[in-house]
């Protein structure tokens, strides 16, 4: 090296689709002298396709490279995501929104949701959704967005996008390529490995594709970490024993376009709802040990809300993840790292975060053990968060009508969930952790729209007189009401 010049790392992205051009695009648009990047995919090769809908954390990513929000939204037939609608979770006939943002605001350093809570025991306070601009949005199918000042908690949420999973990887693999990344078409049939390394992968032409940093893209398969390092994979099918989705995607029934992904429960897991512009994405996850393919095919086509564009699409998983996402010189992301089922539509978080902690550990010259601890140590966590998350989900519900409801109500679950859990209804206090997925709002969101009421709360919301307290919250719930009466209609604002 000269004048102090730093070697480029050569890196092999093994796999396309979102996982692929997402890892792609973010090196070489964030790292472009520190690396050349390749990328080998097989058009041969489907996608898994179905993960439509996001998390505000995409928008950040799309932000940091420098991708026009209204170009990628006309690409991908994306609409705007407010959040989820659950149903039928913790009884049959529930509903709630786990939303992008907060409710109400602090006082006096204490959240929003004790003083809530308190006012909810004397039955003086409408449901906390009114507390949130993004809950009382999503429900009138409205939307524009955020203000700038996070105080203000008739504008303070967040958005994401509910796209088309199959138009998002061309979209970025235009942009990638005009950036230097170099596309590779074939197929990959095997893999040189050396020690704990990976030195080469060779294609079904016999080509030999050398690297110093592998990215294993490929799905379901995990060709390198799984297959080639053979890391040690972690089951987590006991807590999550949902194995299987069939996919369909249907006809736009009339009618304004909802700013939300819906999850319903069903007798053996749940279904899924994403609205596009131009078609409605659904899926029914389920588990194998209580119900059959053809019975969640019948169920899923059963309860589409517009014409089927396709054949019911079948898909096979296992909730878990490899032991370690980077091994040796091998750093698996998406799918060939691990997988949770899309409860919480994490599924292109978790490429995100795998993305943005590769960068931030990226190797100088060669693989060291503080960088693959340091990413690994990131990734298991947003995995262990993520599965207690899901978990929740199942575990927090009253149902005892079919014995897949019977069974995740009763399990045994993780001890760090049981202690949340313990936490929350002692004294409704919500785990706090320093980074990561799901903070405090999304906790309160699940529990109470699951039922679960604390016994108590923080003693300092007792503080405030109750009637002014009970004045205080109705201004509130009126200014997000009124705010959000003015925001113009979801389909008004995809065309402007």
């Amino acid at each position: 090296m000269k004048n102090g010049e730093r070697r480029k790392i050569r890196v092999v992205v093994v796999g396309g689709g979102t996982a692929g051009w997402m890892t792609a695009a973010g090196l070489v648009g964030l790292l472009p002298a520190a690396c050349y990047v390749t990328l080998i995919e097989s058009e041969a090769i489907g996608i898994v396709g179905v993960g439509e809908a996001t998390l505000p954390h995409l928008r950040l990513y799309l932000e940091r490279l420098g991708i026009d929000e209204r170009a990628f939204m006309a690409a991908t037939d994306a609409t705007y995501k407010l959040g989820i609608e659950f149903r039928d979770f913790g009884r049959i006939g529930d509903r709630y929104i786990h939303p992008f943002g907060t409710y109400g605001r602090p006082l006096a350093g204490v959240a929003f949701h004790h003083y809530w809570l308190r006012r909810d025991r004397a039955g003086a306070v409408p449901p906390i959704g009114a507390f949130s601009a993004g809950v009382v949005a999503a429900e009138r199918c409205r939307f524009e967005r955020p203000g700038s000042d996070p105080g203000d908690p008739t504008t303070s949420f967040g958005y994401a996008y509910q796209f088309d999973a199959t138009r998002f990887a061309p979209f970025l693999r235009d942009w990638a390529e005009a950036r230097g990344v170099t596309r590779i078409e074939g197929r990959i049939v095997r893999a040189d490995r050396h020690g704990d390394s990976v030195t080469a992968v060779e294609m079904d032409d016999g080509r030999r594709i050398e690297g110093d940093l592998f990215v294993d893209c490929s799905g379901f398969r995990s060709l390198l970490l799984g297959e080639t390092l053979a890391e040690p994979w972690e089951d987590w099918s006991h807590w999550l024993p949902c194995d299987r989705a069939v996919a369909v995607p249907c006809a736009s029934p009339p009618g304004t376009i909802e700013p939300y992904t819906r999850a319903t429960a069903m007798p053996a897991g749940w279904r899924w709802r994403i609205p596009l512009r131009h078609r409605v994405g659904n899926g029914y996850v389920y588990a194998s040990a209580h119900c059959s393919d053809d019975e969640a095919a019948a169920a899923l086509l059963a309860g589409l809300d517009g014409e089927p564009l396709a054949d019911p699409r079948p898909l096979r998983f296992r909730a878990g993840r490899w032991r370690r996402s980077w091994a040796g010189n091998v750093v698996a992301v998406g799918l060939a790292s691990g997988f949770l089922e899309p409860l919480e539509s994490t599924s292109i978080y978790l490429v995100q975060a795998a993305i943005t902690s590769l960068i931030e550990h990226f190797p100088d010259t060669r693989v060291a053990p503080a960088d693959r601890d340091g990413f690994n140590a990131a990734i298991d966590a947003e995995y262990d968060r993520i599965r207690d998350f899901l978990i929740l989900h199942y575990h927090a519900t009253e149902r005892a009508d079919s014995p897949f409801w019977n069974h995740v109500r009763t399990m045994t679950i993780p001890d760090t969930l049981a202690d949340k859990l313990a936490l929350w209804r002692g004294s409704a206090q919500v785990a706090r952790y320093g980074h990561g997925l799901f903070l405090e709002p999304s906790w309160v969101a699940v529990y109470l729209g699951q039922r679960v009421v604390p016994t108590g709360w923080d003693p300092r919301a007792d503080q405030p007189d109750a009637a002014g307290l009970d004045r205080a919250l109705g201004s509130l719930a009126q200014a997000i009401a009124d705010r959000v009466r003015a925001m113009p209609g979801h389909d008004a604002a995809l065309a402007l």
